[in-house]
């Protein structure tokens, strides 16, 4: 029976997914307004926390906004009611609605905002654009009775463990003695109080360092023991790069015209900015979702065609036409995609806690452009 949890809770599960940290130094992600200390029974997930969007959390009877823009990136001086920050403050206090950010870690996070949008362009293959560090690695050893290795093995496994490469469930098995002696009050799952007891099998798997609560309590979930014998270690080798960006290549080559049209399509744009020949061939495609100025050489050194990007500055469209990359800004605003996108990922993580929230997408636009 799915059960009400805490906004705490929730949390916990979207860090699963998009860990803080992953983002960037300095980045203002986490509550923003409000408390977390509350049952939350509906969420809404948004790019931007702006007045109109707030208004739509207080009809809907939103307990928790999840948004991707900081609504609180600056340091606020005052608080008061006479301007827009100062009333969306207001509202979301008055009516209790928590907001948490994730911004940085939902860009660089794998099936966050970079390959939301790597995706619905149709680019394979993709590697990270930007590195901005590298996943450390843990590795857990646990001791299980024969009876429930296999169930073990395969909570550790979908939980994130022992995914190495292109596996996944990659573990490490002996059978050995494992002596233990229930003392009295005790309730052993096999064995007798005052007796000892062996026969046991070690498992060993890796896991990223991010995945280490997950991972601890998928094993402890499927494990029959009463106190649980395992030991976690550091690893000195690191896991796969992550970053900022996505670079990959279209499944066929096509004219920079048609990939612009393509990317007006997908993200519901009614016009974009456009740097280059538009009869120039592209098939190698990197993407950065919202202001990617500072990365437009990076694209360049690893053989993009076209970098699709947001705020793009004039001087910066000059620099890419001088080094002959192409470029397509669709605005900041096609990071939107987001919020289907996470809306997805929680529900399928509330399915398998077994969480009873409804999480959905606002509906409310926030671009402030028109383009005429």
């Amino acid at each position: 029976m799915a059960k009400e949890v805490s906004g705490q809770k929730i949390i916990e599960v979207f860090e699963s997914f998009s860990p803080k940290n992953l983002a960037v130094e300095g980045d203002k992600i986490g509550l923003q307004i409000g408390t977390l200390s509350k049952s939350v029974k509906r969420v809404m997930v948004t790019l931007d926390v702006m007045e109109n969007v707030v208004d739509e959390a207080i009809e809907k009877k939103v307990d928790l906004i999840i948004a991707h823009h900081p609504p609180i990136f600056r340091p606020l001086k005052t608080v008061t009611t006479d301007g827009a920050t100062g009333r969306i403050v207001e509202k979301c206090l008055k009516h209790d609605i928590a907001v948490y950010a994730a911004h940085t870690n939902l860009d660089v996070t794998k099936g966050g905002v970079n390959d939301l949008l790597a995706d619905a362009l149709g680019i394979k293959d993709t590697a990270v654009l930007a590195p901005t560090g590298e996943e450390a690695l843990k590795k857990l050893v646990v001791f299980v009775p024969k009876s429930h290795a296999n169930e073990v093995r395969h909570a550790l496994g979908t939980s994130g463990g022992g995914h190495i490469g292109n596996y996944s469930h990659c573990t490490f098995n002996t059978e050995g003695k494992g002596t233990f002696l229930p003392l009295e009050g005790t309730d052993p799952y096999v064995g007798t109080t005052g007796e000892l007891h062996e026969e046991e099998v070690r498992i060993e798997t890796v896991f990223k360092a991010s995945d280490e609560k997950n991972i601890i309590r998928a094993m402890k979930k499927t494990h029959p023991y009463e106190e649980v014998a395992y030991d976690v270690y550091d690893l000195s080798q690191k896991g796969e790069e992550y970053g900022l960006g996505r670079i990959g290549k279209l499944e066929e080559e096509t004219t920079l015209g048609e990939f612009a049209e393509r990317v007006k399509r997908v993200f519901g744009v009614s016009g974009l900015r456009v740097v280059g020949n538009l009869q120039d061939k592209v098939r190698k495609v990197a993407v950065l979702g919202g202001d990617g100025n500072k990365y437009m050489y990076t694209a360049k050194f690893k053989g993009a065609d076209v970098y699709v990007t947001g705020d793009l500055y004039f001087h910066v469209a000059q620099d890419a036409m001088n080094v002959g990359l192409n470029v397509i800004d669709p605005g900041h605003h096609v990071e939107q995609i987001m919020k289907q996108g996470v809306t997805d990922k929680l529900t399928a993580l509330f399915k398998d806690e077994n969480i009873l929230c409804e999480v959905f997408p606002s509906e409310e636009d926030t671009n402030p452009f028109h383009f005429m």
